[in-house]
């Protein structure tokens, strides 16, 4: 993206952050009600860490850690991504061959086309456990570990990003979004809060090499903490793990210019 882009689209997500403070109530609201529903969420681990006290040999602040790098990601994923989120009422109503009109990339004009920032709450809670996690552990905090742990959460998000693109980029075929799409980004999301040492070898591959939620959070995680992860990978390569996401978010990209290139109008 070019220089003129990013300022095109970063003055477009502030106005509308601007847009949706206007109803600060409403902000709040809806903020502070996902705080508690993913804090619901967090409590259910708890009881589970609290009963058993490790499970698989990890332990719940571990698990926080986890827990704070996916719903950080996917929150920023859901803020800047909703566009592609709801491209699918885009096709069906014929909107998006206006798109094919303007100078503009459609995938510029698509992901500028709605922006939410009422994930808040769910982007409090995984700074809390974020922070919580990284005083309760013995990890010693170098520069080094601290810029793994941002770029964690950046090729996180890109690759909740790229999810919600390929999600949009099935519509050019089906018009509506398919449910599978929602069992790997919401049902990812679950998934990649837990150590990937739960899962069956075919799942945890699949995570891995397929839809690299992965290296979202286990496998950084595994480097932060010195903790071998399964399938094993070189140390290099985990510590490369946030390269990864933004690899995943330009390949999206791509089968997304591919889908646009073999899109048929609604006729709507």
């Amino acid at each position: 993206m070019s220089l003129d882009a990013t300022r095109l689209y970063l003055r477009l997500a502030a106005a509308s952050l601007r847009a949706q403070m206007q109803y600060r109530a409403s902000f709040v609201m809806w903020s502070v009600g996902q705080f508690i529903t993913v804090g619901i969420e967090l409590l259910g681990a708890w009881a589970l860490f609290d009963r058993f006290g490790a499970v698989r040999g990890w332990r719940f602040a571990e698990v926080a850690l986890l827990f704070g790098l996916v719903n950080v990601s996917f929150a920023l994923a859901e803020s800047f991504g909703r566009g592609f989120d709801t491209f699918s009422a885009m096709v069906r109503s014929g909107d998006f061959d206006r798109l094919l009109l303007r100078p503009r990339s459609t995938a510029f004009q698509v992901a500028t086309g709605e922006f939410q920032f009422l994930r808040a709450g769910r982007l409090a809670v995984g700074l809390v456990m974020l922070l919580w996690a990284g005083s309760a552990l013995s990890v010693g905090w170098t520069a080094a570990r601290l810029a793994l742990l941002a770029g964690a959460i950046v090729g996180g998000a890109c690759v909740f990003y790229g999810l919600l693109v390929l999600q949009a980029t099935l519509c050019f075929w089906t018009i509506e979004s398919l449910e599978i799409m929602n069992a790997l980004t919401y049902g990812g999301t679950e998934a990649a809060q837990y150590p990937l040492t739960l899962y069956r070898d075919w799942f945890r591959r699949f995570f891995t090499f397929v839809v690299p939620l992965a290296f979202v959070s286990y496998i950084p995680a595994g480097a932060l903490l010195d903790r071998p992860t399964v399938p094993a990978l070189p140390e290099a390569a985990r510590w490369a793990s946030p390269l990864v996401g933004v690899a995943f978010l330009l390949v999206s990209l791509r089968i997304w210019r591919f889908g646009e290139r073999r899109y048929q109008s609604t006729g709507s």
